[in-house]
């Protein structure tokens, strides 16, 4: 993989074009699958203050964003090549939208840490627990910030992935499975939808003119007229499909209540995330 390649796009004062940033934005992504894969060793030294010393990653994601929040229409994008020959970048973009939804998936993570450490008590599950909502909590901020649709795709797909073993948590419980399984059969049945709708969208991206290596930057779809398109319609449909799945919009609804029988951290983040 070679070296990431930012684009800057300068609107106002705020300075965005260090590579420093770009690498910082990064981070902002992996850092939270990393912890996930230290929560359950970090367990077995901390015991039930687990969850309080994870809380300071979000805390400190929060804080960093909230001083990095755009105005004036100002956006970092960053792409690192990924799979060049399909066109496939690993891209990011940060705007005003992107940088409030990611504020409040890590605000809102700090809250849940904090009352899962209490919640759990001395349960030794904790440690498998807290990687699984990290990784969550991961994937999410993936799915704001990201500015390819396929990479978007990944992480929309790795969220239906970790609600699923967050959900059926309690995998002892009859109840607990079948809830985990129905989620994860929706949401990645949806997700499947909105990639055949990602799949038209850059096909008519490539016949309006955009290169390959364009076609799925979403900042490059933004100023594109693709409403003549033959493709435009079925891709807007799929689209719409996978979102409401995801979002427990009706008919796709049902899911969302069976999870509740989740503990109640998982139960308050799947809602949060239903919203975001």
């Amino acid at each position: 993989m070679r070296a990431a390649e930012p684009v800057q796009r300068r609107r106002d004062s705020l300075d965005l074009r260090s590579p420093s940033e770009h690498r910082l934005m990064t981070w902002v992504i992996f850092l939270p699958f990393l912890a996930a894969l230290a929560a359950p060793l970090l367990f077995r030294v901390l015991g039930r203050f687990t969850g309080l010393a994870l809380a300071l990653l979000p805390a400190g994601l929060t804080l960093y964003l909230a001083t990095r929040l755009p105005w004036n229409g100002a956006e970092l994008l960053t792409a690192t090549p990924w799979a060049t020959g399909l066109g496939v970048n690993f891209a990011i973009r940060l705007d005003g939208l992107s940088a409030s939804f990611a504020l409040l998936i890590s605000g809102i993570g700090v809250l849940i840490l904090i009352y899962s450490a209490g919640y759990f008590g001395s349960d030794r599950r904790q440690g498998r627990f807290y990687a699984f909502l990290l990784a969550f909590m991961g994937a999410m901020l993936g799915i704001v910030l990201a500015d390819d649709l396929i990479t978007l795709y990944v992480f929309w797909e790795l969220t239906s992935l970790f609600s699923f073993l967050l959900i059926g948590f309690d995998h002892k419980k009859p109840e607990a499975r079948t809830a985990a399984l129905k989620s994860l059969l929706v949401t990645t049945g949806g997700g499947l939808a909105m990639l055949a709708g990602f799949v038209l969208l850059i096909i008519a991206a490539t016949q309006a003119g955009k290169p390959l290596a364009e076609a799925a930057r979403i900042s490059a779809l933004a100023g594109l007229e693709l409403r003549g398109s033959p493709f435009y319609a079925p891709a807007l449909i799929l689209i719409v499909i996978g979102a409401f799945t995801k979002s427990a919009q009706f008919p796709f609804h049902f899911w969302l209540p069976a999870a509740m029988t989740a503990p109640t951290p998982v139960s308050a983040y799947l809602h949060s995330a239903t919203m975001v």
